[in-house]
């Protein structure tokens, strides 16, 4: 996993989550209490709200990309941005400033007028984007999204996301979004869930990950909040987050997901990197899926993702003759069973726990459907 400097800020699994405050100064933007058009009340709300607060990244929106909005053109935003320097110049506060936009034009506008980084929440559906970054030496969010500048994060499956990231490729300086949200009209509370579910997998490109999953309607739903009651569930997920490995959390809670943020980067698992002539980091992989992406990263061979993590399954009222005939196929298929006086685990590779059922001979009923019930949990 790549450390990424936006403008001295260090971004990566090395270092501590990041997080990321909102000011809008889009008057159709629905979070009222982020939305300025006068230049020192936003710089106050800025250094008050935001900075003060624990936000290392201020992100400026210029419209609110909002489905049943219409989109403004380059030259709309460009507008817009006379009053998003002026708040630069305002601030006293220190944070890395980004400018959120999908166009080129915007972002070298911002970049050159002072701006550190760049949201690009068309994911590089402008292909001049990643030119501007590069050229500017900016740390760049993309967000997954189709290639067209009308449909910021218009995908709903979980592979088609991790499939749009690569969007006209990306910078040494990219940190990706998997685009949590209402985004389009196809897209289900279920898909968030299942994007959240499976973090990880985003890992798989080397990137950075940035998540904007502040009272998101998918975490609303399990506990049954409306918005205004949500900060509770957005707080856990924001820990669940960070310790699946995301380092930027976009928010307009600031303080309380600093905090959230940090408990989860706390106690998230710890992992051996260790650079060298020869590097060593060892991979944050819990599932064959996670596994998958980070063998095509390096262009192997993902046959083998199913050896690559490890399951454990305890198995109570086994009879002796079941005992001994689990033993013996667990290790003719690479796995363990290691039984003791009141049950037994069985470990292994979900490819070995496969095996172990089709070299079972002389099974009990009672084991063949133990054996159907492991098969399905590793599928």
């Amino acid at each position: 996993m790549r450390t990424v400097d936006a403008a001295g800020l260090e971004i990566g699994d090395d270092h501590p989550p990041r997080i990321m405050g909102v000011l809008n100064v889009s008057k159709e933007s629905p979070y009222k209490p982020s939305v300025f058009n006068d230049p020192s009340e936003a710089a106050e709300y800025v250094d008050r709200e935001l900075i003060d607060e624990g936000a290392d990244i201020v992100d400026v929106g210029l419209e609110s990309a909002n489905k049943r909005l219409d989109v403004l053109s380059a030259e709309d935003e460009l507008d817009r941005l006379d009053t998003a320097l002026s708040v630069l110049d305002s601030v006293s506060g220190d944070a890395v400033f980004s400018i959120e936009t999908r166009y080129h034009e915007v972002a070298e506008a911002a970049l050159d007028g002072g701006f550190d980084m760049v949201n690009d929440i068309c994911g590089f559906a402008d292909p001049e984007m990643p030119r501007v970054c590069e050229e500017f030496d900016a740390a760049v969010a993309k967000m997954a999204s189709p290639p067209d500048l009308t449909r910021p994060g218009a995908i709903e499956e979980v592979d088609d996301i991790y499939d749009a990231l690569e969007l006209n490729g990306f910078t040494d300086k990219t940190i990706l979004d998997p685009a949590f949200g209402g985004w389009s009209e196809a897209k289900t509370l279920e898909h968030d869930r299942e994007t959240f579910d499976r973090l990880r997998e985003f890992r798989g490109y080397g990137y950075p990950i940035l998540v904007s999953i502040n009272r998101k309607n998918f975490l609303r739903d399990v506990a049954g909040r409306s918005t205004e009651e949500a900060l509770p569930v957005s707080l856990a997920a924001t820990s669940m987050a960070v310790e699946r490995g995301v380092h930027i959390v976009r928010t307009h809670d600031v303080k309380e997901t600093r905090d959230a943020a940090l408990i989860g980067h706390e106690f998230k698992r710890r992992r051996v990197r260790e650079p060298g002539d020869v590097s060593v980091e060892e991979l944050d992989v819990t599932t064959p899926g996670e596994a998958a992406r980070h063998l095509d990263r390096v262009g192997a061979n993902r046959d083998v993702a199913a050896e690559s993590v490890t399951r454990v399954f305890e198995l109570e009222g086994l009879g002796a003759d079941d005992r001994e005939a689990l033993a013996a196929a667990a290790g003719d298929a690479g796995a363990v069973l290691a039984a003791g006086d009141t049950g037994a685990l069985l470990v292994g590779s979900p490819a070995a726990l496969a095996r172990v059922s089709t070299l079972v001979t002389d099974a009990s009923d009672a084991l063949e459907a133990a054996l159907e019930t492991v098969e399905r949990a590793t599928n």
